[in-house]
């Protein structure tokens, strides 16, 4: 899928403004990450992708479409062709991992299979290949609310995987992990988009992350670009000036705010049903 914004401003009710008449392009297929300090509109510029909010002034373009000149229908089969990976993914705690998983697809299947499998799961293999790829296939049966942070952040990885979608956008999807856990991650990432030739977009606080990972990568400045390009042609100067309001230095996994899994006992396989 295609992403345009052309001029595009998004202001906030209290007049802050997140982003700034941002003209952007990318292509079907490709894989971008965007870099730049706390506040600089990054996590903005994913919802306005992601038809989350909608801008104050100019256009975005996702596909040959305007999403917001849409049809209401049109939208929302639009949107059940967009992943949102979340830094803090809004999972229900007593929730089955297997059953948060397949809800990747809720927005794909008609209505019946979607209630059905809130009964019974409707694939479990699909599911549990989904977590094997973030290394969590023995948890299937578990419930949310006995992972750590960082085992949820890989569900909701996990879970947008399994959905398979067009555009897949994740924000700040490795900022619980170890730096040997967050490179696997954002290879799988970038091995699903390739392999399915979706486009991929992706905020990441480690610096060393995005340039070791992705082709392209954009930085981001007070909500407009500060510079586009592929990692070969991004400078120790660039970086260091993109950073110079929030840190003497850019930012790398080793600086991740790390939130190791607390040891809990490990809880009997479970029926799905009661």
């Amino acid at each position: 899928m295609e992403v345009e914004l052309v001029d595009v401003t998004l202001t906030h009710p209290n007049g802050q403004r997140a982003v700034d008449r941002l003209s952007l392009a990318i292509r079907g297929g490709e894989r971008v990450a965007i870099i730049g300090p706390s506040g600089a509109g990054k996590t903005s510029i994913l919802r306005l992708i992601g038809t989350a909010i909608r801008p104050t002034a100019g256009t975005l373009r996702l596909g040959d479409a305007d999403p917001w000149r849409l049809p209401r229908a049109a939208l929302r089969r639009l949107r059940s062709r967009i992943g949102t990976i979340h830094q803090a993914p809004p999972l229900p705690p007593r929730q089955r991992l297997v059953t948060t998983v397949l809800a990747g697809r809720l927005g794909q299947w008609p209505l019946w299979r979607a209630l059905a499998s809130l009964v019974y799961p409707a694939d479990i293999a699909g599911a549990e290949a989904a977590l094997a790829r973030m290394d969590l296939a023995d948890r299937l049966f578990d419930r949310c609310d006995r992972l750590s942070g960082g085992q949820l952040q890989r569900v909701g990885v996990a879970r947008t995987l399994y959905q398979a979608p067009d555009l897949l956008l994740a924000d700040e999807p490795v900022s619980a992990l170890d730096p040997q856990l967050a490179a696997h991650v954002v290879g799988e990432l970038n091995r699903d988009a390739q392999a399915r030739g979706a486009t991929l977009i992706a905020s990441l606080h480690a610096v060393d992350l995005a340039l070791g990972g992705f082709p392209r990568v954009i930085g981001i400045r007070a909500g407009g670009v500060a510079f586009d390009r592929p990692p070969a042609g991004i400078t120790d100067a660039m970086l260091t000036e993109l950073y110079a309001s929030e840190s003497p230095r850019p930012p790398t996994q080793d600086d991740q705010p790390l939130e190791l899994p607390e040891p809990r006992p490990r809880a009997a396989r479970q029926p799905l049903c009661r």
